[in-house]
């Protein structure tokens, strides 16, 4: 897994709320902090482009969850999660924090590592759901084509 910010808090965000909070429980015991932004609950427009290349239209919009917090120690955390559970913002903002410090080894082998492994292999399952269901089309060439 790549060590940049923005990878480790897609995994966080994207992460089962469940999952992220059984690897955060596996971490012990856990810093105190204060908020900078309790987590709250808005909607956030989500962009779209036909065929991924076309001019931008407003697709609609989404439920997210954000936060912002600081260690005791002084490490701030963010987090933006989809929908509307405050926990996982606040798990989210709390791992990407702990990143910032001398435990950055635990968070990264106890909580991200087996997180982006769940869903590596979540998009695996479904790639090969989505390839059981491919058609191949073929023709036969005609002599006048030829």
């Amino acid at each position: 897994m790549s060590e940049t910010r923005k990878d480790w808090m897609g995994t966080l965000a994207t992460a089962k709320p469940a999952a992220l909070a059984a690897a955060v429980e596996a971490l012990g015991a856990l810093p105190g902090f204060s908020w900078l932004r309790a987590p709250q609950v808005g909607g956030v427009m989500v962009p779209g482009r036909m065929g991924g290349t076309g001019a931008p239209f407003n697709l609609g919009e989404i439920t997210v969850t954000r936060c912002a917090l600081r260690l005791e120690s002084g490490e701030v955390g963010h987090a933006w999660v989809q929908g509307r559970d405050k926990g996982h913002a606040e798990r989210a903002a709390l791992c990407d924090a702990l990143m910032q410090t001398g435990r950055a080894g635990d968070v990264r082998r106890l909580v991200l590592d087996p997180l982006a492994a769940a869903r590596a292999e979540a998009r695996k399952a479904r790639a090969a759901r989505a390839a059981a269901t491919k058609v191949e089309f073929f023709t036969l060439v005609r002599g006048e084509d030829a």
